[in-house]
């Protein structure tokens, strides 16, 4: 068991802040799952409608053959399976809608007007949904019709252009940055739809969610700076364009640590600390403009102390001087990290395939409505049964819709 994981176990009839919100999760992969994954955390009663015989394509992203990214993104949610593409499929989910308050969709724009299920008609059957549309470039645009992989708009947005190093090629995130970005802020727009229903009894919505958007808002002041400037930004490595010195720099026992000194106090503190505060009388380093305009210069001297020293010891010494300067930790070194042990970063939780799996705790901290661990990730269609009851059908029509391939 990992040192620094606590154990847990799920709580199935805990109460949270969403109780009585229920979503109607029909996408796949990352983006709308993670739409989903915050609600379901809180207490949203989330059911995952997936493919028969296939379910979310999240299930074939394995390691080791055990799909990982769904056990993790897809706790507390229930799954059925129904092919809504059918005309009886198609009645069964406007059941269903009735019933539930957000329905998640990932389609290319389009796709759910064609099966006749648009806005129009879903709102139509619960005048009070919200429908998150989550889609690579928006529900509008001449980019409409693409359809919008991470990777994609990661690249053509202006992200993958500002990381890396200049002498090399831009650089794409090694994870699915911008669908999660896009579902934290799916998940912030479902509720303040949510918000505006219940508050002003008004109708429900569409909540236009596109991944590109979603990564480009969160690159900042970018427009600004090319208007003044006329330059965009440019691939600097882990420098930063605004303050120095900022890097992350190699210890004298092969591991790193990472240092910002934004503020000129900091600057100072740091040079203290490296037995060189001459370095404030020097033109070229005086203040943090200077240091920008002179990065090369500041970072060689900063990269030369941190080379004769261990990890351990800049940490212990920056500690010691009120220096901001971090270890770069990868997940081995997590494992075992003060830290994440005592504020329960990571939750162990019983699993058939694994024993138990590690995976983060609950993100935000709640400290009067906190989220909870409630239901494992659901095997493919494990809840049809339950669901379905719900809408009142028998389990020998139930039998009967699994044989004709509608559920």
């Amino acid at each position: 068991m990992n040192p620094a994981t606590a154990t847990h176990c799920y709580h199935p009839d805990a109460r949270a802040p969403l109780d009585g919100v229920r979503v109607l999760d029909l996408s796949r992969l990352v983006a709308g799952n993670v739409v989903s994954h915050v609600l379901a955390d809180f207490g949203a009663d989330v059911i995952k409608v997936e493919a028969p015989g296939r379910g979310d394509d999240l299930r074939a992203w394995k390691v080791e053959g055990v799909p990982t990214y769904w056990k993790v993104y897809a706790r507390n949610k229930r799954s059925i399976t129904l092919d809504y593409r059918t005309p009886q499929g198609k009645e069964l989910l406007l059941q269903l809608v009735q019933g539930a308050q957000v329905l998640i969709e990932n389609f290319v724009p389009g796709k759910l007007e064609q099966m006749g299920l648009g806005p129009e008609v879903l709102l139509r059957a619960h005048p009070g949904l919200v429908i998150v549309r989550v889609s690579g470039w928006g529900q509008t645009g001449p980019y409409a019709h693409k359809p919008g992989f991470g990777t994609l708009v990661e690249a053509a947005s202006g992200f993958a252009a500002m990381n890396g190093f200049p002498d090399r090629p831009p650089v794409l995130p090694p994870l699915a940055l911008a669908d999660m970005v896009c579902g934290v802020y799916g998940a912030s727009a479902a509720m303040i739809a949510l918000r505006n229903v219940e508050v002003n009894q008004g109708r429900g919505q569409v909540v236009d969610l596109s991944l590109f958007e979603s990564i480009h808002a969160i690159l900042g002041p970018e427009a600004a700076n090319l208007q003044l400037n006329g330059v965009p930004t440019l691939r600097n490595g882990s420098r930063a364009s605004n303050t120095a010195p900022r890097n992350i720099y190699a210890c004298s026992d092969g591991k790193f640590v990472a240092l910002s000194a934004s503020m000129q106090s900091m600057a100072e503190k740091l040079f203290q600390l490296m037995g060189q505060p001459e370095l404030l009388q020097d033109a070229r380093f005086r203040t943090n403009s200077d240091r920008v305009r002179n990065n090369d210069a500041i970072d060689a001297i900063v990269a030369a102390f941190m080379a004769r020293h261990p990890q351990a010891e800049i940490l212990r010494l920056c500690d010691e001087a009120g220096v901001t300067v971090g270890p770069v930790n990868d997940a081995q070194d997590l494992e075992h990290d003060r830290f994440v042990h005592e504020r329960e970063v990571l939750v162990n939780l019983p699993d058939e395939q694994m024993g138990v799996l590690p995976m983060h705790n609950i993100v935000p901290r709640l400290s009067g409505t906190p989220g909870q661990l409630r239901l494992p990730a659901p095997e493919l269609g494990e809840h049809n049964a339950e669901v379905y009851a719900e809408l009142g059908l028998a389990h020998g029509e139930l039998a009967r819709l699994q044989d004709s391939g509608v559920i």
